[in-house]
């Protein structure tokens, strides 16, 4: 059966005029370059959304009936953290932290909605802008790192690593890994010129990774790169690009180990990579150190079915809980600490059941897959639940969880199986 131009296309969004639909991709785009820049309060990634938020759902955005597992589950986990600091509220800092909390809810179902809607238009904005912030977070970090001009390593370095344009250089590491993923994916995949630019990225970015020192950052970006090659390669449509991803990825390692070897050669950079590269740190071995902290932290969970409250774990440890699973029942107590593992591992079992979907979206989808699998794997060494980026992609994700599935259904009434 022939198909409509219509009813071929993926779902799009409500009808609205064309400088409004300007408008909302632009506030897309604001909100991957603004995600960069977290070290002011509010940052322009909340002023972004914000924006975005009020223009969508002014023109009109539907919550589906897919949305409802996503909804109820960040609604209990965020009650979870209400209830256990409720003897707490005249605590600023735990105040904003429940707020923080709800907030990233809201954004998750609202970043749902919207990339449920046109995907792959409003998909490539968000990426376009992402690798925008992933380059002006490197550079601010390549500059303190190097002091290239005055006051901007007391800026932009914390501990002699590279934060950028971060509190911390371990959240500026994980930040950039989804754009570097976005730059890879397009210099493997994209005509000569885009390819060169999307390098350019990738290089900039590569030096700010390394010159974070952050292990776990490290090994993500090694992983979720191989994990998105891998599946860029087994979900290709031919033989030729299979052969240019292959030859593609054979250079940039090429590339990318000549830039770290140059980098390992300066004696600034070469004895902090040392120290940082040992796989066993005075801080992680120990009773008290962060795996024996995990250990000590299950067994209090297990005994606390309303948690301590958040930011209480410090009171009883020496250093906060560095494995959000645990956060969670530490923060929300059993409701939390059950409800937060299952929205990130249904999401998990969700984002593997999609990934050999043909959908016009399916290489922007391999990138944040990768990159939200190694946000998973991080998560259980670090606190990741307040990351902005994660949220983003957990919303991104099932967004195009039901786009997919409007898309294969109409595809299927389209092209109906013959006998």
């Amino acid at each position: 059966m022939s198909m409509s131009a219509s009813e071929g296309q993926p779902f799009v969004a409500m009808p609205v005029a064309p400088g409004v639909a300007s408008l909302q991709r632009a506030l897309l785009w604001s909100i991957g370059a603004g995600g960069a820049i977290v070290f002011v309060e509010p940052s322009p990634y909340e002023l972004a959304t914000l924006g975005a938020m009020i223009v969508f759902f002014a023109t009109g955005l539907r919550l589906r009936l897919a949305f409802v597992p996503l909804l109820i589950l960040l609604f209990c986990i965020n009650l979870g953290y209400t209830i256990c600091a409720a003897y707490m509220l005249d605590q600023k800092p735990i105040v904003n932290w429940i707020l923080t909390s709800w907030y990233m809810a809201v954004t998750v179902i609202f970043f749902a909605m919207v990339f449920s809607e046109d995907t792959a238009g409003r998909l490539e904005l968000l990426k376009r802008g992402l690798i925008v912030g992933g380059v002006i977070a490197s550079l601010a970090g390549i500059a303190g790192y190097f002091s290239l001009f005055p006051g901007a390593h007391q800026m932009f370095t914390l501990y002699s690593r590279a934060a950028g344009t971060f509190k911390d250089p371990n959240v500026l590491s994980a930040f950039l890994i989804l754009p570097a993923l976005f730059a890879l994916q397009n210099v493997v995949t994209e005509r000569f010129g885009k390819a060169v630019r999307n390098a350019i990225a990738l290089g900039i970015i590569g030096i700010a990774l390394l010159l974070a020192f952050s292990r776990a950052a490290w090994g993500q970006m090694v992983v979720t790169s191989a994990v998105m090659l891998l599946l860029m390669f087994m979900t290709s449509g031919s033989t030729k690009q299979r052969s240019r991803i292959v030859i593609m990825t054979i250079a940039a390692v090429a590339v990318v180990s000549l830039l770290v070897l140059a980098l390992l050669s300066m004696d600034s950079v070469g004895g902090l990579f040392k120290e940082r590269a040992s796989l066993g740190q005075n801080y992680d071995g120990g009773r008290f150190g962060r795996f024996g902290r995990h250990v000590l932290g299950a067994q209090m969970a297990l005994d606390l079915p309303l948690g301590i409250g958040p930011l209480q774990f410090t009171k009883f440890m020496p250093e906060d809980t560095h494995n959000s699973y645990l956060n969670a029942f530490m923060s929300g107590g059993w409701i939390s600490g059950v409800c937060y593992p299952a929205l990130i591992f249904v999401t998990l079992a969700l984002g593997f059941r999609y990934i050999f979907k043909r959908v016009p979206w399916q290489k922007t989808y391999l990138a944040i897959f990768a990159g939200f699998l190694g946000t998973v794997g991080e998560s259980f060494i670090i606190d990741t639940d307040h990351w902005r980026h994660f949220w983003l992609m957990i919303g991104a994700m099932w967004g195009m969880f039901a786009a997919t599935e409007t898309y294969l259904k109409r595809q299927r009434r389209v092209d109906p199986p013959r006998a």
